[in-house]
């Protein structure tokens, strides 16, 4: 499938709503909710059997997943805001979190339920910023100098990635408290 050109047009999520899609280890598509298809602008049968970063922002920096997946194939939880692109080239902005799926008789990871919301309008102006240099420095020096920036600027603020996103979504506890609620009903 042909990855669209990105737009400068921006899809206004609902912050009623959430979006959630299942994946088996590699990242293939196995289950998206109506709000995913909606949003994303696939039908349902585009997207299952595809990798989910059919739906990767150009704009978003790699660094960031690399980071996502080693944190959740390590069975570690993870907030991340990110940028996701549309079958039309639109964007949107979510705060994500993973929940993984163990086969109940090896306990191995075999999948992941990723959860999403729209996230808050002062975070994304924040991360944008951040972001922005993240790929501007691995266009030129790949994903290790994207990386060791990354970490100064973390070390420079005196945070982790974690309480960096904390910090900007705002999170007394109302994000977890939804995804909470949602992975209850997804289980």
């Amino acid at each position: 499938m042909q990855r669209p050109e990105p737009i400068d047009e921006e899809i206004v999520l609902d912050p009623k709503r959430y979006i959630v899609s299942k994946t088996d280890k590699k990242g293939i598509i196995e289950y998206g909710n109506d709000y995913f298809v909606e949003i994303s602008g696939y039908s349902e049968a585009e997207l299952i059997g595809q990798p989910h970063n059919i739906i990767r922002h150009p704009d978003m920096p790699k660094i960031v997943f690399k980071m996502m997946w080693e944190r959740i194939l390590n069975d570690q939880n993870i907030f991340a805001l990110v940028k996701n692109m549309a079958k039309d080239g639109r964007y949107y902005w979510v705060v994500t979190e993973f929940e993984t799926k163990k086969d109940p008789i090896s306990n191995h990871i075999v999948g992941f339920t990723a959860f999403r919301r729209a996230a808050p309008r002062d975070a994304i102006k924040e991360i944008e910023k951040l972001y922005a240099k993240l790929v501007e420095i691995e266009k030129v020096g790949g994903m290790e100098a994207s990386e060791k920036y990354l970490r100064g600027y973390l070390e420079e603020a005196g945070k982790s990635y974690d309480e960096l996103i904390d910090e900007l979504i705002g999170n007394k506890g109302l994000f977890k408290v939804f995804f909470k609620m949602m992975k209850a009903l997804f289980k």
